[in-house]
């Protein structure tokens, strides 16, 4: 049974008021921006087979190990896959920049300046254990994930001012601000937690029982470490929703562990598991070869996509004394040959990225215009000249090896910035301090890639090691911001907001466990964050972000790696997937296992079965 009748009522009446002058009407779906894709009547996401069969495993792998099945807080390593199995108030939509629909809330209710929403939720929502889905569960999990989740909930949804339940299955949040556009969906993305369940638990503590959950899946089985195995739910309350049809057709999702990436991938290989997203340019080159490849057994598949590339590269944690000058920084970046590692180590498979937000039309490209200028003038004499002179390109070579021009320019930034070579190690005249720095990693692929640069560094006068240490110990580094340049980065949406707070703003350069890895602190950035946050317009949106991306591209935080406008998808050819591929790129789990597909494989013997 569904509530479209009461959705229609609500939609005949003139408005509904909730506060002095407030009023809005009930949704289906609200957009960041313009309308949403799908009307209320709509039955399904057009990227998904409807018709698609259930039944059957997907076997995935994952890296390093896991301690806990906890994955809102910062303690301990949380299993892979544990959004199987919870539900949030809203589901997103993967062929729009950024629109949420029905999830546990079955309706919205939001008024134009976005100053308070309210969510219905579906009274035939359940946990697995058959408890109603309340308004009370609600803002258990709000106030559970902003008092002791992660830091990111914390900034994420700072500016709700109050919440109430307005009966058991209506909650109300009011903003202290109207002008965070994006916080309704924001809100939309609160995973639903069981209050009667975790009330008698300790929410900050590792844990390897197993959570109880609403979503599509349950934890069937695991062993810390090993393995990790979800079962779908049968009585699953959401099955019919438009939202979930041709979604979650697989029986069984496994993700195995492996502790090394080359061991995982000749795993693959020999049918121990189904599905791998390539993120590795000579594998993806090299590996995948031999008659299971010629014969279609094991495909090879470039999928094409529309995603914000995000920004990877040599990240320098700012907090340190050696990276604090950005003269420095900008030095570093003369170091890194991309012409030479693209040829020797990529095989020509990437485009380097300039932009933090490159892949789209987010990405600042010429000199800023007008709407730009208005937002950066405020701030001029605290931000570098160059970001309103210069358009900001990562340090190119003449020819791959050719490093020679480029040291040039890097000892010419040192010496102006009060550098010298003592003895061969560079050294700041006044301090004395040296360019002595370490670069951490967690995976021994990076270290072909971090080596090569080492060396051109040294060239420099810099003492620079690579310390690869395992996934627990990473993490704990990560999270105290205990790192001199890491390989990492920021994944980006087509509809940056509230998570830019956690990535470059003020508030989060000591809170452990944010995504502020670079330790930056500047008015101007909390400023065009906040700009970009409030946004009315799409085009305001874009013009924001253009001028945060010039700032933070002159800040030299960052040593720019390289991005794909593609997946590089490998799998065995046992699953069926949907003809439409959405701008998000592939959606593993719209696919389902097909029996045909099975059978002709174990009949070949090119893969094992379990």
């Amino acid at each position: 049974m569904r509530r479209r009748g009461l959705f229609a009522c609500l939609l005949a009446l003139p408005f509904i008021l909730w506060g002095p002058g407030a009023h809005a009407e009930p949704a289906h779906a609200i957009a960041m921006h313009g309308t949403p894709k799908y009307g209320p009547d709509f039955t399904h996401f057009d990227y998904v087979n409807p018709d698609a069969p259930k039944g059957g495993q997907i076997r995935l792998a994952a890296l390093g190990g896991f301690d806990t099945l906890n994955p809102y807080t910062v303690k301990g390593e949380s299993a892979a896959g544990l959004g199987l199995i919870y539900e949030t108030l809203l589901v997103p939509s993967a062929d729009e920049a950024f629109t949420k629909y029905e999830g546990v809330a079955e309706f919205i209710e939001t008024p134009e300046d976005r100053s308070w929403v309210t969510f219905h939720l579906n009274p035939e929502a359940r946990f697995h254990d058959g408890a109603p889905i309340t308004a009370e569960d609600v803002l258990f999990s709000l106030e559970t994930l902003r008092t002791d989740g992660a830091p990111l909930y914390r900034f994420y949804y700072a500016d709700v001012a109050e919440a109430e339940a307005l009966d058991d299955h209506t909650v109300k949040f009011t903003f202290s601000t109207n002008m965070n556009r994006e916080l309704p969906l924001i809100l939309g993305q609160l995973p639903v937690l069981p209050k009667h369940y975790w009330e008698e638990r300790d929410f900050t503590a590792t844990t390897v029982e197993p959570p109880l959950g609403s979503g599509p899946y349950r934890i069937a089985d695991f062993e810390p470490g090993r393995f990790i195995r979800y079962e779908r739910v049968e009585d699953y309350w959401g099955a019919d929703r438009p939202t979930a049809v041709g979604f979650h057709n697989f029986d069984v999702v496994q993700y195995d562990y492996y502790r090394d990436s080359t061991v995982s991938v000749e795993a693959l290989k020999a049918g121990e598991y189904d599905f791998r997203a390539e993120n590795i340019a000579k594998v993806w080159a090299t590996a995948y070869e031999g008659e299971a490849v010629d014969s279609g057994a094991l495909v090879k598949l470039e999928v094409e996509h529309d995603r914000p590339a995000g920004m990877q590269g040599f990240i320098m944690n700012t907090r340190r004394a050696v990276f604090a000058d950005p003269a420095v920084r900008e030095a570093m970046a003369y170091a890194f040959d991309f012409q030479w590692a693209n040829q020797n180590l990529f095989f020509g498979q990437y485009t380097r990225t300039r932009s933090y937000f490159d892949n789209s039309e987010l990405a600042a490209t010429g000199l800023p215009d007008d709407a730009e200028l208005a937002l950066l003038e405020p701030f001029r004499d605290d931000l570098p000249p160059r970001v309103f002179t210069e358009v900001y390109e990562p340090p190119s070579v003449p020819a791959p090896g050719e490093v020679r021009e480029n040291l040039g320019a890097a000892l010419t930034l040192l010496r102006e910035a009060g550098w010298s070579l003592r003895n061969g190690v560079m050294t700041h005249g006044e301090t004395g301090q040296t360019l002595s720095f370490e670069i951490l990693l967690y995976d021994v692929t990076f270290e072909r890639i971090a080596l090569p640069y080492v060396q051109t560094l040294k060239r420099l006068g810099a003492d620079v090691s690579v310390r690869t240490v395992d996934t627990a110990q990473y993490l704990n580094r990560l999270n105290a911001f205990d790192f001199d340049m890491i390989v990492g980065g920021w994944g980006q949406s087509d509809s940056p907001g509230n998570e830019q707070r956690e990535y470059w703003s003020s508030a989060t350069v000591d809170a452990q466990g944010s995504r502020n890895l670079a330790g930056i602190s500047s008015p101007a950035v909390d400023a065009l964050i906040e700009t970009l946050i409030s946004a009315h317009s799409r085009a305001e949106l874009v013009t924001a972000v253009h001028a945060l991306d010039r700032v933070l591209q002159w800040s030299f935080l960052v040593v720019p790696h390289w991005h794909l406008s593609y997946d590089r998808l490998v799998f065995w050819d046992k699953f069926g997937r949907p003809d439409i591929t959405p701008d998000q790129g592939a959606q593993v789990f719209t696919w389902w296992v097909d029996p045909d597909k099975v059978a002709a494989l174990e009949a070949a013997g090119a893969v094992r079965t379990r």
